[in-house]
């Protein structure tokens, strides 16, 4: 299982998707670089606060740097028509980010000896953290947490690293491909999370109390 070539893919992934998210809010090229970076590389710095490791291993990432960069620069330049070819293969490659970022995350935190909940958490976000921040500093509501199923993958890919499932090459291959074939099934049929909206209750009472 060659994992560098899904980390840089990943890398790209996230990258790319932090500067297009960048340009749709209609960033300068500056903000279009720190959208980018931060997405790809502030799940692993936010994990390494958690889980103990020094956050100077980042800049330890000299070729996932210069791949990320070399992305950025790549999608602020190309015609909004190829733009538009990525985004109909962005969950694709974003699912393989998801996966490995997570399975990476999950495997830092056992090789340290924490407990699950901490595999756990480190898997999560590892694979979601620079998404959530890319949007926090966009303005938008993290996507992550509204819309989609999507954080869920990168807690089952903690669960099982955690529980000693995947410890094999094999076992890692099969988990890998478990998490991206998920995440894309939820893409494909929309699979959402229950959730329960308090605002049209409570603007109809306050409403009715005002009148």
């Amino acid at each position: 299982m060659n994992w560098e070539l899904f980390s840089i893919i990943g890398t790209i992934a996230f990258a790319v998707s932090g500067a297009i998210v960048a340009m749709e809010e209609e960033y300068d090229i500056l903000g279009v670089y720190v959208l980018g970076l931060v997405t790809a590389f502030g799940g692993g710095v936010i994990r390494n606060l958690l889980i103990g490791k020094p956050v100077v291993l980042l800049w330890e990432q000299g070729l996932y740097f210069q791949i990320a960069l070399f992305a950025m620069t790549l999608v602020f330049l190309m015609p909004v028509k190829y733009i538009r070819v990525w985004k109909t293969w962005e969950a694709f490659f974003d699912a393989i980010g998801l996966a490995a970022f997570s399975i990476q995350g999950a495997f830092y935190a056992t090789n340290m000896g924490h407990p699950l909940s901490a595999v756990i958490v480190a898997a999560v976000l590892t694979g979601i953290g620079g998404g959530m921040v890319r949007d926090v500093l966009a303005g938008r509501k993290p996507l992550v947490l509204k819309d989609e199923i999507y954080a869920v993958w990168g807690m089952l890919a903690g669960a099982l690293v955690g529980l000693g499932w995947s410890q094999g090459a094999w076992q890692i291959s099969v988990l890998f491909a478990l998490i991206v074939i998920l995440r894309m099934l939820s893409v494909f049929y929309k699979w959402k999370l229950p959730k329960r909206s308090l605002r049209n209750a409570i603007v109809g009472s306050t409403r009715r109390s005002d009148s």
